[in-house]
């Protein structure tokens, strides 16, 4: 299927924030931001659910509970991420690497699984990883399963309001073609933050 021509510009965004953020948790080389290649080791267990401030929201194994001011931990298998039913805490925790990840490989695995998929799954569904190489292999799966769903979308899917039934945003009362672009909002502004919290890693005393 010929991919509609006001798609193309998302596609290629969303191309590009994946691989940069692919490149800065992976290495062996990221992009400076002006075409220079900058050595980048891969990130660590530790590095994953490092806590830079007291507070933070992390993921934690399900056996020891949730973390500060969290009332849950979502998520299947041996470990969740921090969170409680609304309203959530003011001023929001601190996130960690392991948090923002996760956050962002489930909202992409569900989403396409909300566009193309069985339209069932939920975050309870969603295996947490409490490992960085797990993390980054479900983050890879989590984005291919998106843009596999994005290929399928015509003109007449993206301007179908609730093509995408997400459950956990505004999708079933929006235009594709809106959803498409905030999931790369999304993607764009969680994959700075976590390139940030590697560099501020990177800099502490070891």
């Amino acid at each position: 299927m010929t991919t509609p021509p006001r798609l193309v510009p998302l596609l290629q965004q969303f191309d590009f924030a994946r691989k940069r953020l692919t490149d800065r948790l992976t290495g062996p080389v990221m992009d400076s931001g002006n075409g220079t290649d900058v050595e980048v080791g891969p990130m660590t267990d530790q590095e994953y659910r490092w806590e830079p401030v007291p507070g933070c929201w992390s993921v934690r194994q399900r056996s020891k509970g949730p973390g500060p001011r969290a009332t849950l931990l979502t998520g299947a298998g041996d470990w969740g991420r921090d969170a409680t039913a609304a309203p959530h805490p003011s001023p929001p925790p601190f996130t960690s690497i392991a948090w923002r990840l996760t956050h962002l490989s489930e909202m992409l695995t569900l989403r396409a699984d909300h566009t193309v998929g069985s339209h069932t799954l939920t975050r309870d569904d969603y295996r947490i990883s409490g490992d960085a190489a797990g993390a980054v292999a479900a983050f890879d799966a989590g984005a291919e399963a998106w843009r596999e769903a994005l290929l399928g979308a015509d003109d007449t899917a993206l301007d179908t309001v609730g093509h995408s039934t997400y459950p956990h945003g505004s999708d079933p009362d929006d235009l594709f073609v809106e959803t498409v672009w905030w999931v790369n909002q999304e993607l764009l502004h969680h994959g700075a933050e976590i390139a940030l919290l590697r560099d501020l890693y990177r800099a502490q005393p070891h």
